[in-house]
């Protein structure tokens, strides 16, 4: 599986919520070979250790090598949050993950300088927003607020409007963030864009609502034109998508994510070890 420009371009996830990462991604670059890896076998990762999320990475890096791969994005919050440098350094091609350009972008938009951040406990937990987000607005205040059950109840299919208990978990998470008059909003886990109409209808019309998924997919595609590396091709691309746990499962919801069916034969189970 490899085309001109000398690989494919690997998209990994903890499940399925980087399918809203892969979907800009494949919409940029409809020429690219696409492999994406979602372990969905042991999803939440964003209610795991440090440590477990560092082993579980690895794991999935070392499924990854078998595969002619000349660049990685990381779509995931919470393995960009907590730990993507350490597991990630020395690999031989790029990798990017969400956060620090998800949180330039926040800081490009906001104008009161109040920017919201909700995604997994983890995510929150290893105040790489906040991080981010002084490096390249000073002058900002964060808002952070763990939203520990919006992932299961996306893959439950319960994200449209109109659904009474997930408009009210919305409403209950997302209360400090209004009270606090955020401008801004960082949607910082790649589930959320599905929620995305409950969200702004909650916080509100003037807040802006950043997309982390579709940051990090747009900021990558630049990033990889920049560096040549990228094969030209305006179509004609491939995509494999791996899982560790039911194919069937994993198709119907990426039939969600993604607004298109996966073919059967595209989408394969693996044992991550």
């Amino acid at each position: 599986m490899t085309n001109s420009s000398g690989g494919a371009i690997a998209v990994l996830d903890s499940g399925i919520g980087g399918l809203t990462a892969l979907k800009v991604l494949r919409s940029l670059l409809p020429g690219e070979d696409l492999i994406y890896l979602g372990d969905t076998g042991r999803i939440p990762y964003g209610t795991r250790s440090r440590d477990t999320i560092a082993r579980y990475t690895r794991g999935n890096l070392r499924f990854l090598a078998q595969f002619k791969v000349k660049a990685l994005l990381v779509a995931c919050n919470t393995i960009s949050a907590t730990v993507l440098p350490e597991v990630c350094a020395g690999l031989p091609f790029p990798v990017q993950g969400l956060v620090d350009e998800t949180a330039g972008r926040a800081a490009q938009i906001t104008r009161n300088n109040r920017i919201g951040v909700i995604a997994t406990p983890a995510t929150i937990r290893s105040g790489a927003y906040e991080y981010a987000l002084a490096g390249v607005a000073p002058d900002a205040r964060v808002c952070a607020q763990p939203c520990s059950l919006l992932v299961p109840i996306v893959e439950n299919g319960r994200f449209r409007p109109g659904d009474v208990v997930t408009e009210t978990l919305v409403a209950e998470y997302l209360a400090p963030v209004k009270d606090f008059g955020a401008d801004t909003l960082v949607m910082g886990c790649t589930h959320y864009p599905l929620l995305r109409p409950i969200i702004a209808q909650y916080m509100g019309e003037g807040v802006a609502l950043v997309d982390s998924g579709a940051v990090g997919a747009e900021t990558f595609a630049a990033r990889l034109g920049d560096e040549g590396l990228l094969n030209g091709n305006r179509e004609g691309g491939s995509e494999v998508f791996y899982v560790s746990d039911s194919t069937e499962s994993f198709r119907s919801l990426a039939s969600l994510f993604l607004e298109r069916e996966l073919a059967a034969e595209r989408v394969v189970q693996v044992e991550i070890e």
